[in-house]
């Protein structure tokens, strides 16, 4: 492959300097033809000539000057004025004199022409001429890979345009007190493939002897907050070796050639600290697809076209190994992901339930912990956490205990910090109404009793009507039993379709109007109702034909249907269909149940928290209400 297709479109120093004469010239101009005279003007105030005779009169001239066409004059105090000749006035020296003005010719100072060509022309020409030589010498050592260190170090000193050209990248040297890999939990599978790169810095011999080499750059792929960087400094701590860390965005500078300079500057100071780590954070800042259309970033695709020359020119065992991160793999250009460059890819997926114990357990240890606390139950509480927001957890356990008062964190700690993370923080200054605050506790326990009524429904964990700084007036937590459900099938999904309903389904029954309360419900069960149809092929209209498809996996998963418009009508038509189903499973199963509806919804109502025993033993009593206690869970607002 030709990685210099598009040097023919790069700016040379020659034609870049001479833009940069072309201004100064410009410049100079503007500034010697249009201020320079403007600010002289202004010196110069322009009066009528009626005004110079009553200032005559009025004797109010300090020094006059008759020039051929004009009279400049000053006051007592030393303002400059200028006026008209009026050749019919005969009698104006006369007057002049008895006014007791004294004439001069010398009222405004008139530089010498010599000294205005050196001050105005001269001397700004020389300025921008001995700039341009600067700009350019420098340039030229930026396109030349030189480097002009001050003060050395890791970071590769100051060159190029004023540094722009150089390498800006962290470097952090080989230390026993640095990550390491038992530091990073919950990644056991991205752990046990870099650990074949550990043991290749550490006795590159082993390979070379049966012929092996490593690949020579390591893609970490996976959702933001998996700790991609802390595996990538992981492995540089583990085999005690120079760590490079530089982000893909650092090396996108305003002028096209900049970025080539900085990546010649890291891979240069990277060969001389071999074996060393070259870790590229967001690669895809530089990666991307390169494409024809005019939009397409010149600087950019140079960039990555140095980027795949260095790499190219590594040889295979010389002790450098490149890692890098993204969370937008499909964006990167194909030919920074074939073999001989990034030729393996490690996923770094959001941690399983015991991922998420064992990290929990690691950041733990950086906290007072009561000795009860079960991680387990914490990290099933927890499912769908990344790393980072499992540490964000931790922190908030910690900072709990302590506005309690307490000198550690409890179990309790833990609970509620994931709830703050999941809804926000408490809203004790929230006022509801006697009716709102029984509506949103019929809301809750309808989607608690629909769960429980259902098979293959994950157990509730927990029903709160408090206020949650997110927007939310009450939710209900459900927590899976052993915490590996990786796979869903039609009737789970189904199910919990039909849990979503089950508040709006429960505001039905028991007050015969709905309220804005179920959006998110809605919002929730339409995407999982069109996700069964378009991509997991549950409709029987479309078979196994994928009708969306999705972009951007880690960071959302956008999705765009790939169908026609006819087509499109029909989903929607299903997908009401769907959601319309499982509502009136949903309300069937309330309505079948209305005395514990009514039970339940009371109690929440007086307790806004309950847990999810709690609900089960309420569930499970054998026990019917009266009508005079269904009366009383009708409060009046």
């Amino acid at each position: 492959m030709n990685t210099n297709n598009n040097s023919n479109k790069k700016p040379s120093p020659e034609r870049s300097m001479t833009l940069f004469y072309l201004i100064a010239i410009l410049i100079i101009l503007i500034l010697n033809f249009m201020v320079i005279p403007s600010i002289q003007e202004r010196r110069i105030r322009n009066v009528d000539y009626g005004t110079f005779m009553n200032m005559t009169n009025d004797k109010e001239i300090s020094q006059v000057e008759i020039q051929d066409n004009q009279i400049v004059f000053t006051d007592k105090n030393g303002n400059i004025y200028r006026t008209g000749i009026m050749e019919e006035d005969s009698g104006l020296v006369e007057r002049l004199y008895n006014s007791g003005a004294k004439f001069s010719t010398e009222i405004v100072e008139q530089a010498s022409p010599l000294l205005e060509f050196l001050l105005y022309w001269l001397l700004p020409i020389i300025v921008f001429i001995l700039l341009g030589r600067w700009i350019s010498k420098k340039m030229m050592n930026a396109m030349n890979g030189d480097s002009m260190s001050f003060g050395g170090g890791g970071f590769g000193g100051i060159g190029g345009m004023g540094g722009f050209g150089k390498s800006k990248a962290r470097v952090y040297v080989q230390s026993t007190e640095g990550i390491h890999f038992s530091d990073v939990a919950g990644e056991d599978e991205a752990k046990e493939n870099l650990q074949e790169i550990v043991e290749y810095l550490h006795n590159p011999g082993k390979y070379k002897e049966i012929g092996a080499s490593m690949p020579k750059g390591v893609l970490l792929v996976g959702p933001p907050g998996t700790g991609k960087t802390m595996l990538a400094k992981a492995v540089a701590g583990e085999a005690n070796v120079p760590f490079f860390s530089m982000s893909g965005s650092e090396f996108v500078e305003m002028f096209v050639g900049m970025g080539a300079s900085k990546v010649r500057d890291l891979f240069a100071q990277a060969k001389e600290k071999a074996p060393c780590i070259v870790f590229i954070d967001e690669i895809d800042a530089i990666g991307k697809k390169r494409d024809t259309s005019l939009s397409t970033n010149d600087e950019r695709e140079q960039t990555l076209n140095q980027l795949l020359t260095e790499m190219d020119g590594f040889e295979s065992n010389n002790g450098v190994i490149i890692l890098a991160a993204t969370n937008r793999p499909e964006s990167l250009d194909p030919a920074l992901t074939r073999p001989g460059r990034f030729d393996r890819r490690v996923p770094v997926e959001l941690p399983d339930l015991k991922g998420r114990e064992d990290i929990l357990k690691v950041h733990a240890k950086k906290i007072k912990v009561a000795s009860d606390v079960d991680y387990n139950k914490v990290a099933r509480m927890a499912a769908g956490a990344s790393g980072a927001e499992l540490a964000n957890i931790v922190n908030e356990a910690a900072l709990r205990a302590v506005r309690d008062g307490r000198r550690f964190a409890t179990e309790a700690d833990f609970e509620e910090s994931i709830e703050v993370v999941i809804a926000g923080y408490q809203k004790k200054n929230a006022i509801m109404t006697t009716k709102e605050k029984l509506i949103v506790s019929y809301h809750e326990i309808g989607h608690a009793l629909v769960a429980a009524k259902q098979k293959n429904s994950a157990p509730v964990q927990k029903i709160t009507i408090i206020p949650r700084t997110s927007g939310a007036l009450g939710y209900t937590m459900q927590v899976e039993d052993d915490g590996n459900h990786v796979l869903m099938s039609k009737e789970e999904m189904e199910n919990k379709i039909a849990t979503l309903t089950g508040g709006r389904a429960a505001e039905e029954i028991e007050f015969g109007s709905i309220t804005t309360g179920a959006s998110n419900d809605i919002e929730q069960a339409t995407r999982l109702a069109r996700a069964m149809i378009t991509r997991y092929g549950m409709s029987d209209d479309f078979d196994m034909v994928a009708m969306e498809t999705v972009t951007n996996q880690y960071l959302g998963g956008d999705t765009t249907l790939a169908c026609s418009a006819e087509t499109q009508a029909l989903i929607d038509k299903k997908v009401v269909e769907l959601v319309r189903r499982e509502h009136e499973k949903a309300r069937k199963i309330l309505q079948d149940n209305k005395p514990k509806l009514d039970e339940l919804a009371k109690y929440l109502y007086e307790k806004e928290t309950i847990t999810g025993e709690e609900f089960m033993d309420i569930l499970n009593r054998n026990s019917s209400l009266t009508d005079s206690m269904q009366g009383q869970a009708q409060l009046n607002p």
